[in-house]
């Protein structure tokens, strides 16, 4: 247990309370010249630092009660910016209008506004009926740290190796920050880990009037109960479970990125478990609050966005140039905390709004199905994941197609939740034969599989199949496509390349459309291939139906959108002809009942170009799926 002593100066004269600074990447502290302050870090490793002399002891009669900035080191922060126009009647603003106003820094010059601003957001959260406020926290306060002279208490251990950033405070903010997170760990005993909640009770101290105002605040984002919305992850499996999520949105939305740090480090998922610290660690001190501006308005979902835009300047800046041999989070830490170099907080914030997510609802899809595999990996409690390079055993793993480098590659493209666990060869037309029957026979059970085809020219290509393919038989004998937007399809040989759903890339096409479920014509293998053409064109595709009870709804389900066209969602298709992966003006791989002959063209679904020859024989077939503990 981290036992850590809280014992505070009777003045800023005391030698308590002021915070060793870490070595930071590139020997430079954190804070250097940026209005960051000093930093204490908690080591992982346990430390025991009991303090209990007369002359450091808190002041338990000291007011803490002198109004807004109170806890503020004011020579320390940044210079003042050149005061904005702020519309006079802004705190009755609709909350629609606040957003648009937080995201251009309406009132990043005002500190009195934005502390009463803050003040209102945090009372306005939707959080549970027993929620500890000011007048419970000047109660526990009062019962823990009494009017000794001299006295100690554990820091919460939760804040076992979690960085402390002190944002500027003063002697009294330092002692006012440990003294509510003493608290919040009483009152909120079911937090097990929470790395940024020191930050966000630092940021939250400059715009308090006090630390019981500071500590209701922190307390409804710990209490939120709005559906499909988050603050602040309070164990070692949200916080795992949003570190994969922000991995799985990297993957999608900054793929140039995403390979840089693949191919510069051994653990990726190590790089993006990191995500917060960036913005609530790093992050320069006048960009951080314009981070919690928008995080207090628009919950999680904000912090995604803003953590993405990082990425993508990172990968536009240049600072990537050298990474060869050099220790890459080193590297995207220096940048993060050297970035008023490279972009101001406006820009850096119109970026982060201009990258299209899916909605809060998908996002929390994502996570809930993240934190389910981690759940049946067993990793529920602080602990170090292994990289998902190593899943795909360099030794052991053996294809007929691919390369186990191959295979790493395209392990990293699949969901998180998903490269947690080893590839395990489900079936091959070198063992099998070539029956489509027993391809079905031996996939069926599995989700999602990985299919991998080599050609007789030596192009290898191949899809992401995020459905089982024992889905196909709910269409009864009409074929009909089924999966979900997490397919996708590639290629490995000559080049590699991924090719996802379009929406993930344009996801505001599915919104201006009439709420009704669109159908799409049915599937039927490209008559090149001398198959029958299966169904009539009048067949449709019908929407895949709730999934059962007890079932998580899966992440990218076509139900969740308005798709402007009926060729949107052909993901997947499989019937007694063949089988068929993408459409709409074409199929972007297709093969006939014996696995022997293909096609590929450009399709709507996942807008890719042909994936090798376009009319193909097929060498080798193989399909992968992954191996549970």
């Amino acid at each position: 247990m981290l036992q850590v002593g809280l014992s505070l100066p009777r003045s800023p004269g005391g030698a308590a309370g002021g915070f060793p600074r870490p070595e930071r990447a590139g020997g430079e502290d954190a804070g250097t010249g940026r209005g960051l302050c000093p930093t204490e870090a908690f080591g992982s490793s346990p430390v025991t630092i009991v303090v209990t002399s007369e002359a450091d002891t808190w002041d338990s009669d000291a007011s803490s009660c002198r109004g807004c900035g109170q806890f503020v080191d004011w020579d320390r922060m940044p210079d003042p910016q050149r005061p904005a126009q702020i519309p006079r009647d802004i705190l009755s603003r609709p909350r629609k209008e606040l957003k648009k106003l937080a995201r251009e820094g309406c009132w990043a010059t005002s500190h009195g506004l934005r502390a009463r601003l803050y003040h209102q957001l945090t009372q306005q959260v939707s959080c549970r009926l027993v929620t500890p406020d000011a007048l419970v926290y000047r109660d526990v306060a009062s019962r823990l740290f009494g009017k000794p002279s001299g006295s100690s208490h554990p820091l919460p251990e939760f804040l076992e190796g979690c960085p402390m950033p002190t944002y500027c405070l003063n002697l009294e903010g330092v002692t006012a920050l440990k003294r509510i997170l003493i608290c919040v760990g009483n009152l909120f005993p079911d937090i097990t880990y929470s790395p940024i909640l020191p930050s966000l009770v630092a940021l939250l101290l400059h715009y308090s009037e006090d630390e019981a105002q500071c500590f209701e605040s922190i307390s409804r984002l710990l209490a939120s109960n709005a559906p499909h919305t988050s603050y602040i992850d309070q164990s070692f499996l949200a916080h795992q479970a949003s570190c994969m999520t922000f991995g799985d949105l990297a993957n999608k939305h900054c793929p140039a990125a995403h390979k840089l740090i693949a191919s510069a480090s051994e653990n990726v998922f190590e790089v993006y478990s990191e995500w917060l610290s960036w913005l609530f660690h790093d992050l320069p001190f006048d960009y951080a609050v314009r981070v919690l501006d928008v995080f207090l308005l628009e919950g999680q979902k904000v912090l995604y966005r803003i953590a993405l835009a990082l990425l993508k300047q990172f990968r536009l800046s240049g600072s990537w140039a050298e990474l060869e041999g050099t220790d890459i989070r080193a590297d995207l830490q220096a940048f993060v905390q050297n970035i008023a170099e490279h972009v101001t907080a406006n820009k850096l914030l119109e970026r982060a709004f201009g990258i299209r997510l899916f909605s809060r609802k998908e996002i929390w899809l994502l996570q809930m199905a993240n934190r389910k595999a981690l759940m049946e990996r067993g990793i529920t409690m602080v602990q170090s994941r292994q990289p998902f390079h190593l899943a795909v055993d360099m030794q052991n793993f053996s294809s007929s197609i691919v390369t186990a480098q191959e295979m790493r590659l395209v392990w990293s493209w699949i969901p998180e939740r998903f490269s947690l666990f080893p590839p395990l060869l489900l079936f091959s037309t070198s063992q099998d034969g070539c029956s489509l029957q027993r391809f079905y026979t031996c996939c069926e059970g599995y989700e999602p599989t990985v299919l991998l085809i080599r050609t007789t020219e030596g192009e290898v290509c191949g899809a992401f199949l995020s459905s089982d393919w024992s889905e196909r038989k709910k269409s009864g004998a009409t074929s009909a496509f089924f999966g979900t937007g997490e397919c996708f399809v590639f290629t490995v040989r000559p080049e590699a390349e991924r090719y996802e759903w379009v929406f993930i890339k344009q996801p505001e096409l599915a919104k201006a459309v009439p709420r009704s479920r669109q159908r799409s014509p049915s599937p039927s293998p490209d008559p090149r291939l001398g198959s029958s053409p299966g169904s009539s064109s009048s067949s449709r595709l019908t929407v895949p139906t709730p999934p059962r009870k007890g079932r998580l709804s899966p992440f990218l389900a076509v139900r969740h959108f308005l798709l402007p066209s009926k060729t949107a969602s052909m993901f997947m298709s499989g019937s007694r002809e063949g089988i068929v992966i993408g459409g709409g003006g074409g199929q972007a791989l297709s093969l006939d009942a014996n696995l022997l002959w293909g096609h590929t063209e450009h399709c709507e679904t996942f807008d890719n170009p042909p994936l090798c020859q376009e009319d193909f024989k097929v060498q080798l077939l193989e399909v992968w799926g992954f191996q549970s503990a």
